[in-house]
């Protein structure tokens, strides 16, 4: 979601300056509960926002952002955390939001793309989601039967390139 609406990686809510802007705009709508989906930047933004929670609302009423009353209604805020992260790296976790869907999207594609690479005899690089993390293009590997497979955990050797070339002629 973050993505798509343009709230992801979001450089104000790093900065003091943007967590005050968030929490304002939440007392002022009488928010005192959310719901974070997302992955170690998001979890990590609710954490520090609710351990600030009670210093931002001191600093909005001394600055006059909000009244007393308002700090005192949004006393407490509660925060539900869930991952959302198509990576799978969130330590605890067997299957995160988002997981699933990306790595049916990523077959779907390696259905597609098999009868053509086939039927002129060629060989397909894909590369997959996932950033730093390697689970979605291994578990993809794993279900496609595929002949190699690189993860950023486990860097190929200096010399991959020639040995698939190799691998691919034999």
């Amino acid at each position: 979601g973050g993505t798509v609406i343009g709230s992801a990686r979001c450089q104000d809510f790093r900065t003091r300056e943007g967590r005050l802007k968030a929490a304002r705009n939440l007392v002022k709508r009488g928010i005192t509960n959310l719901c974070v989906i997302g992955g170690d930047g998001s979890l990590t933004g609710a954490d520090t926002f609710r351990a600030e929670w009670s210093s931002l609302l001191a600093e909005l009423v001394k600055v006059g952002g909000i009244t007393a009353e308002e700090a005192k209604r949004s006393s407490h805020l509660n925060i539900v955390g869930m991952v959302g992260s198509i990576d799978n790296d969130f330590c605890g976790t067997d299957m995160t939001i988002g997981t699933d869907s990306a790595l049916h999207r990523i077959m779907e594609i390696v259905d597609a793309i098999t009868t053509t690479a086939q039927s002129h005899q060629r060989t397909f690089v894909l590369e997959v989601m996932g950033r730093h993390c390697g689970y979605l293009a291994l578990i993809t590997a794993l279900a496609c039967g595929a002949d190699w497979v690189f993860i950023p955990e486990s860097p190929p050797e200096d010399d991959w390139e020639d040995h698939l070339c190799r691998r691919l002629t034999e």
